[in-house]
């Protein structure tokens, strides 16, 4: 069994109209939600052998509030190719990893996330809000069987879903 987490980096400042867009920093919401978020991974049980990130700054943030949520050994592996990517480059990406990883978590940007979902959910999904976490599982032994075929969606999840009043 191979698990997939994907999840959109939580929600970014736009205060510094200035930055470029991979240096925006996540604003009061996404430092409220990634620990949120992070902490309802962990609750179902997710133990990633990897985390890999965007290099943007509001991914890799939000990268490193699951990594100490979910005690990840290693270090966080920046993946440029993650800012702009396509959904097909995230495939290939998962296909060629080592056997030896069983679950990855991976942090990325919209629109490829919701694509990348849509790939795999057997109804549509219209948006993955900031924040969002996806699971996706295949019953394989090697990464290169990781296909539609293969692969199903059991987790769909993000933030206003644990909303209380405090975080509305």
């Amino acid at each position: 069994m191979k698990k997939v987490y994907i999840v959109r980096h939580a929600k970014s400042s736009w205060e510094h109209p200035g930055l470029k867009d991979y240096e925006r920093p996540l604003n009061n919401r996404g430092l409220r939600d990634a620990p949120l978020m992070a902490k309802r991974l962990k609750d179902l049980g997710a133990v990633p052998d990897l985390l890999i990130s965007s290099h943007a700054v509001r991914a890799h943030h939000t990268a490193r509030f699951f990594a100490e949520a979910l005690n990840c050994p290693r270090e966080i592996e920046v993946a440029s190719g993650l800012y702009g990517a396509e959904p097909g480059d995230i495939v290939q990406m998962i296909q060629e990893l080592d056997n030896s990883i069983k679950e990855v978590c991976i942090f990325g940007h919209n629109p490829t996330i919701t694509d990348l979902v849509n790939h795999y959910a057997e109804t549509h999904i219209s948006n993955v809000p900031t924040c969002g976490v996806v699971v996706l599982e295949a019953e394989i032994d090697d990464w290169k069987a990781f296909v539609q075929a293969t692969v199903r969606l059991r987790h769909f999840l993000y933030p206003k879903m644990f909303a209380t009043p405090e975080h509305e």
